[in-house]
């Protein structure tokens, strides 16, 4: 699995979390919402340091991430960031 973000979506979270060199952002399945890999979730976001990480990539000195024991969610495909222009917000794919 790969975690593989678009400039436009680093700089989007840098700016709507205040995010800093040295930060990190989770992404993990939660239960709700629409849009996700498995139907009845969606991939929720926080600040938290990361304990076992599965996959992450590095931006500008911010760690994006997913822990181990959130793998199932994705099903060994990568996670695909990108931002849509139009909603003006980070989108997710899987691959």
């Amino acid at each position: 699995m790969e975690i593989k973000i678009n400039e436009e979506a680093v700089n989007w979270y840098r700016k709507e979390l205040q995010l800093e060199k040295g930060d990190y952002l989770r992404f993990y399945p939660r239960y709700g919402g629409v849009g996700g890999n498995i139907p009845g979730f969606s991939i929720g976001i926080n600040t938290s340091k990361p304990i076992d990480i599965q996959a992450e990539s590095n931006q500008d000195g911010i760690t994006f991430y997913v822990e181990k024991e959130d793998s199932w969610y994705f099903d060994e495909k990568n996670l695909i960031i990108d931002f849509d222009e139009q909603l003006k917000e980070p989108t997710f794919a899987y691959d």
